[in-house]
């Protein structure tokens, strides 16, 4: 049996350093990538990926999910489309682990990638209204500082990231993450994606 195509579906969020580490692996793997703003709206995170899904298998591709516990019905979506997701709550959690993304979470941080912060303002207001006191409100209530992560693949984002830090009123810090955890998170969804195939032969 002739082996079907594999491709990533998932958050563009990190779709720069997804496809880095694809590229520095030689991975035979495509990707698909959905927009990171769909988090803010469950119902059409979950129209999008089942469509993206739907599609890829219709072209007789094998798809693996890249995301977190995103969404409620995350597990029943992928049964359906009898796949799996990458480890990890989330995207954080996949870039830094989870050691590092409890020990920040702790002390109260709101973590800030570079496609977030350069969308912020509108993304935020879509989804949380134009009332600036209601927004820090509710940013205030769980967050204390927010931390902007730099990967080797960001470009600048320096005044974006201050700029987001602004308009919710939280202290800025930076963080840098290798690729590391990334890819360690990528290459055991690939083994567990290919492991019942090998199992069936």
């Amino acid at each position: 049996m002739t082996a079907r195509t594999r491709v990533l579906v998932g958050c563009g969020i990190l779709h720069r350093e997804v496809d880095a580490l694809i590229a520095k692996n030689g991975w035979q793997l495509e990707t698909h990538y959905l927009a990171s703003a769909l988090h803010n709206y469950l119902d059409h995170l979950a129209a999008k990926l089942e469509s993206a899904l739907a599609d890829d298998e219709a072209r007789g591709m094998d798809p693996i999910v890249l995301y977190g516990a995103c969404h409620p019905r995350m597990d029943r979506i992928l049964e359906q489309h009898q796949t799996h997701r990458t480890p990890g709550q989330n995207c954080i959690v996949q870039l830094i682990g989870y050691d590092r993304f409890m020990e920040e979470l702790g002390k109260g941080a709101y973590f800030l990638l570079e496609d977030w912060a350069l969308t912020w303002e509108p993304m935020i207001t879509a989804a949380f209204g134009k009332n600036l006191t209601v927004v820090r409100e509710i940013f205030h209530s769980s967050h204390r500082c927010m931390i902007a992560i730099r990967t080797p693949c960001s470009g600048e984002f320096t005044a974006a990231a201050e700029a987001a830090a602004r308009f919710v009123d939280l202290p800025l810090q930076w963080m840098d993450a290798d690729l590391t955890y990334l890819e360690e998170v990528l290459v055991q969804a690939l083994e567990q994606q290919g492991q019942p195939r090998e199992d069936s032969r």
